[in-house]
C-alpha cells in the first residue's frame, strides 16, 4: 500500500480536477446552449422566460422532437428559429437600416461554439405541418430573428421591415386593450423588425410609441392564431426585468390558450437522440479528447511502480540460481579465472561510471578520477584495488575473494549511513 501511495495521490488530484471542471461547467448554467434557448441562462438566452412562465403557474414543456408529427392541443413557442429558404426581399433596405460593418450578417442568428454545425433549420415539411396544426385551431407564438421573409410569414400575410439598428432601446405600448397586454402599460426592448399586417383580421398588440409602427400582433390563420413578435430581445433574460416586459409575456401566453406551452428546443440543437458523437459535438470535442488522454495517462501511470523493488518470483530466483551455478561450473572446469575476474571488474567499472557521471564504456582509471572529484575516494580506492587484484587472479579462491570485495564495494554506492572506513583501509592494505 505504501508503494502505491504516489499513484493514489496522482489519481486523487486528477479526480479533484475533473470534479472541479464539472462544478465550473454546472455553474455556467447552460452557457453551451444556443441563442434564445430555454436552456441558456446567459443574457441572450430564454431560460428566464421559461422559468417565469413555470413560476406563473403555466404548464410549460420543452420540445426536443421535430415538427413532422404534431400532437396535442398545446401552444407552440418558436424563439429565433431559422426557417429553411428564408430570403431578403429588399437587401437595400436592410443595408440602410444596419451599421456599415454589419450588413446582412445582422440577419443571422448568432451561434455559440459548434452550434452552427448541428442546429437545424425549420424545413419545408415541418413548416407545412405547423401551418396545418395552426389551421386546425391551435395557437403559435413566433419570434423571428431579423427581417428575412419566409414561408411562415408568407402564409400569414405578414411582411417585415428592418428597424434602424442605430436607434436606442424602444418603448412599446399597447395600441388598444386586449387580453395579450393585460396589466401592461409599456414595454422596453430593442426592435429588429416592424410588422406590416394583412388588411383583415390582424390585431396589433405592441407598437413603437414615437413611430407608431407595429412590433407585435396576433394574426388569425384558419381556425387558429399566431402571435408574431418582431423584437427577439424582448424574450431574452436581460430584458425581463425592464418595465412591464415580464407581465407582457405572462398575459400573452395566458391569452394564447390553456397550454401546455411547448418551447421548441429541437431547432436549437437539442434532440431526443444521444450518442458519443453528439456529446463531443454538443459539449466540445476537446472534452472527449481530454477524457481519452486521461484514460491513457492513468493506464501509463498504472504500469509504473513506486517504492522499493519487490523480490522476484520463486521461479525466477530458482532459474537465476541454476544459471549462475551452471556458469560457475563452466568457468571452474575450464580454469577461466582471469577472464571471470575481468568480467567482474568490467561490470563494477560500468556501474561506478554511471555514479561518477561518465559513460559506461569509460576506463577504470577515468572512473576512479571521476569518483574522487565527486568526493567518493572510498569508492575510487576500492575500484583501484579490485582492478589490481583482478590482474593477478589465478585460482578459484582468489576469484571468490575478488567477487566478495566487488559486492561490498557495490553496497557502498548508496550507503544507508556514513561509509565505514575500515573496509576501505583493509582493501587498500590487501592490495
Amino acid at each position: 500500500m505504501r508503494d502505491r501511495f504516489p499513484l493514489l495521490l496522482v489519481g486523487g488530484l486528477l479526480l479533484t480536477g475533473l470534479l472541479g471542471s464539472w462544478l465550473v461547467r454546472g455553474a455556467a448554467r447552460g452557457g453551451f446552449a444556443d441563442t434564445l434557448s430555454t436552456w441558456r441562462a446567459q443574457p441572450d438566452g430564454a431560460r428566464g422566460l421559461y422559468l417565469l412562465a413555470e413560476e406563473g403557474g403555466l404548464p410549460v414543456v420543452r420540445r426536443t422532437a421535430d415538427l413532422q408529427l404534431m400532437q396535442g392541443a398545446g401552444a407552440l413557442v418558436l424563439l429565433a428559429v431559422e426557417v429553411e429558404d428564408a430570403r431578403e426581399d429588399d437587401p437595400d433596405q436592410t443595408a440602410l437600416a444596419t451599421e456599415r460593418d454589419e450588413g446582412l450578417e445582422d440577419e443571422d442568428v448568432p451561434r455559440h461554439g459548434l452550434n452552427k454545425l448541428h442546429v437545424p433549420e425549420l424545413s419545408e415539411d415541418e413548416a407545412e405541418k405547423l401551418l396545418e396544426h395552426v389551421r386546425a385551431g391551435h395557437t403559435l407564438l413566433y419570434v423571428p430573428w431579423g427581417s428575412k421573409e419566409n414561408r411562415l410569414l408568407d402564409a400569414l400575410g405578414v411582411k417585415l421591415t428592418k428597424a434602424d439598428t442605430s436607434l436606442p432601446m424602444r418603448t412599446l405600448v399597447p395600441p388598444l386593450s386586449s387580453p395579450y397586454t393585460l396589466g401592461v402599460e409599456r414595454v422596453e426592448a430593442k426592435v429588429q423588425a416592424y410588422l406590416t399586417l394583412p388588411e383583415e383580421g390582424a390585431v396589433p398588440v405592441l407598437a413603437d410609441e414615437p413611430l407608431g409602427m407595429t412590433v407585435a400582433a396576433v394574426v388569425p390563420y384558419g381556425a387558429g392564431r399566431v402571435l408574431v413578435v418582431g423584437a427577439p430581445e424582448l424574450a431574452m433574460n436581460q430584458a425581463l426585468a425592464r418595465a412591464d416586459n415580464a407581465q407582457f409575456w405572462l398575459s400573452a401566453l395566458r391569452a394564447l390558450g390553456p397550454g401546455p406551452y411547448e418551447f421548441d428546443e429541437h431547432h436549437h440543437g437539442f434532440t431526443n437522440e444521444r450518442s458519443v458523437v453528439d456529446f463531443a459535438r454538443r459539449y466540445g470535442l476537446h472534452f472527449a479528447v481530454a477524457q481519452l488522454l486521461l484514460g491513457l495517462c492513468l493506464w501509463a501511470v498504472a504500469l509504473k511502480r513506486f517504492g522499493r523493488p519487490l523480490p522476484p518470483p520463486e521461479s525466477v530466483r530458482v532459474g537465476a540460481t541454476d544459471a549462475l551455478f551452471a556458469m560457475s561450473r563452466l568457468y571452474r572446469e575450464g580454469r577461466h579465472h582471469a577472464f571471470a575476474a575481468g568480467l567482474i571488474t568490467r561490470g563494477l567499472t560500468q556501474e561506478l561510471a554511471l555514479h561518477a557521471g561518465l559513460p559506461a564504456h569509460a576506463p577504470a582509471k577515468a572512473v576512479a578520477q571521476g569518483l574522487v572529484s565527486r568526493g567518493r575516494e572510498d569508492l575510487a580506492n576500492g575500484l583501484r584495488a579490485v582492478v589490481r587484484n583482478a590482474e593477478a587472479t589465478s585460482s578459484e579462491s582468489e576469484l571468490q575473494h575478488l567477487a566478495s570485495r566487488a559486492a561490498v564495494l557495490r553496497q557502498r554506492i548508496h550507503p544507508s549511513g556514513p561509509p565505514p572506513s575500515a573496509p576501505t583501509a583493509s582493501l587498500s592494505e590487501e592490495s
